[in-house]
């Protein structure tokens, strides 16, 4: 709705980029509050967070890119400075945090695997939910047609100038539903916490939960980040295979580590 706040001379100050800092914030306030139930250092969670926030904007901009030159998207137009602007793809960004946490911590960071994959998950899914909210205030990421009641109407030229948002045409805000699926998944994961059966039961359990929220709320997503151009099924967009990805994966991990744990106890 707003893609600047204001600007300082000529320097505009976006709204996408200080919602995304708050998102880093309060979602790594979370993740070490966590870390401290099950006697991690907070210092080692914060230095951690730090690696998967640079990992994650580039692999969320990657992503874009590999999907908007897939859909058939001009190089000229991927390789601009809107291109740098936009949010980016969030599965991309997931996908490269990922990558960098198992990458670091089998480095040795004096963090246990399953635990700290416990306490970060939480604060991954409360970063996405602030971050869809800068997703909705720049424009990007932006829904399908819609005439329900709750429709948004982007006015904003700029919105429509960086991630080429429909004007004057009422849309679902998925943006906002991806905020509440995000919300829905850290409340789960929170209160299966102090239930877990296993270590690494909450981080496979933000794999299976994560990624059906994405299958779902892929129905009402209208953008060309979607990839649907290049697959040519209009159901199994990149959010869906992705989505479906992380489903498998956290399957995969659930069942590995509780017959790990059912195996350690015999």
């Amino acid at each position: 709705m707003h893609p600047v706040l204001f600007e300082i001379g000529s320097f505009p100050l976006g709204t996408y980029g200080l919602l995304l800092a708050i998102a880093f914030f309060a979602g790594t306030a979370l993740a070490k509050r966590q870390a401290r139930l099950d006697g991690l250092a907070p210092a080692a969670i914060t230095d951690l967070a730090i690696a998967m926030l640079i990992s994650g904007i580039v692999g969320s901009k990657l992503l874009m890119v590999v999907v908007d030159l897939f859909s058939g998207v001009p190089a000229r137009d991927v390789f601009s400075f809107a291109t740098l602007r936009a949010g980016g793809a969030i599965h991309g960004g997931v996908i490269a945090a990922a990558a960098v946490f198992f990458w670091k911590l089998r480095k040795g960071q004096g963090l246990p695997l399953r635990i700290t994959g416990d306490a970060l998950v939480p604060g991954v899914a409360l970063g996405q939910a602030i971050g869809r909210l800068g997703c909705f205030s720049a424009g990007c990421c932006f829904g399908t047609e819609s005439h329900a009641s709750w429709a948004t109407t982007f006015t904003d030229p700029l919105a429509h100038s960086f991630s080429g948002t429909p004007l004057g045409i009422p849309l679902h805000p998925v943006q906002l539903y991806n905020t509440l699926a995000n919300l829905l998944v850290m409340a789960v994961l929170l209160l299966a916490r102090p239930r877990r059966a296993f270590q690494g039961q909450i981080f496979a359990l933000y794999f299976l939960v994560e990624g059906f929220g994405r299958v779902m709320t892929e129905t009402w997503r209208g953008d060309v980040d979607r990839g649907t151009g290049w697959l040519h099924w209009a159901w199994l967009s990149t959010g869906r295979l992705t989505g479906l990805a992380f489903m498998l994966l956290g399957l995969g991990l659930w069942v590995f580590w509780n017959r790990r744990k059912t195996f350690e106890r015999a």
